[in-house]
């Protein structure tokens, strides 16, 4: 603690402690004390670097599976989609972001919101995977 500036009371300057560093917002971090270099998120959030793209989302079909309009997603072009991923599909030229249900009845491209249609893949459309959704990054600023 040091001073770094007073404050007038009653016309007497009264010198105020500040800490030196910032006070945790919740629970205390242990580790805190302990942290020392950088962080690199490329180690922490891509797995395959020949093979991740970002992608920039648009559209609010996705909003259930916490990806809003404007998010971007980091995807793997090599992961194997299987049932439940949320990947980027084209179904008939056109690119989607949605999650892949693998049914008896066929393939389906789920919304994760009610207010958008479930796409069901028809015998004769073209669908391909073009990756797997690994992460989504959400902009907390306006």
């Amino acid at each position: 603690m040091q001073y770094i500036r007073s404050l007038e009371v009653g016309g007497t300057s009264v010198p105020l402690l500040v800490a030196q560093t910032a006070v945790a917002a919740g629970y205390p971090s242990p580790a805190q004390d302990y942290f020392d270099g950088t962080i690199n998120l490329s180690e922490h959030l891509i797995h395959d670097t020949t093979s991740t793209f970002i992608v920039r989302v648009s559209g609010c079909s996705m909003e259930g599976a916490g990806i809003s309009d404007g998010d971007e997603l980091i995807v793997n072009r090599a992961r194997k989609p299987v049932d439940g991923s949320i990947v980027v599909a084209v179904l008939d030229g056109e690119m989607t972001v949605k999650r892949l249900r693998l049914t008896p009845r066929g393939v389906v491209l789920q919304a994760e919101n009610p207010q958008y249609p479930d796409l069901v893949v028809g015998e004769l459309a073209s669908l391909t995977v073009w990756g797997v959704a690994e992460t989504c990054l959400h902009q907390l600023l306006a």
